[in-house]
């Protein structure tokens, strides 16, 4: 079983390396002393792409993994790893 469908991998990685170069913007604001403000206004930034990213490993989850262990019958297994994700955004 493929865990990332491909059609939503590119998409994926393409988010986490912007959220890359963003932490590693957020460094370098760091290091130079840049306003504390600035810097927090650039945190919440990388805190959104990485909710997007979530957002869309969850989808990727709902619509492939789970959609299976439905149609296989694995409903316990699934129901349970729907709680497990929804514990998990709650956080």
């Amino acid at each position: 079983m493929k865990y990332i469908k491909d059609e939503n991998k590119g998409r994926i990685v393409r988010r986490l390396k912007l959220i890359e170069g963003q932490v590693r913007g957020l460094q370098r604001m760091v290091e130079r002393g840049i306003y504390c403000i600035d810097v927090i206004t650039q945190t919440s930034a990388v805190k959104q792409g990485l909710s997007n990213v979530e957002d869309l490993l969850l989808e990727n989850h709902l619509s492939g993994c789970i959609l299976e262990q439905v149609k296989s019958g694995q409903t316990k297994k699934a129901k349970e790893e729907i709680l497990k994700v929804y514990k998990l955004k709650r956080k």
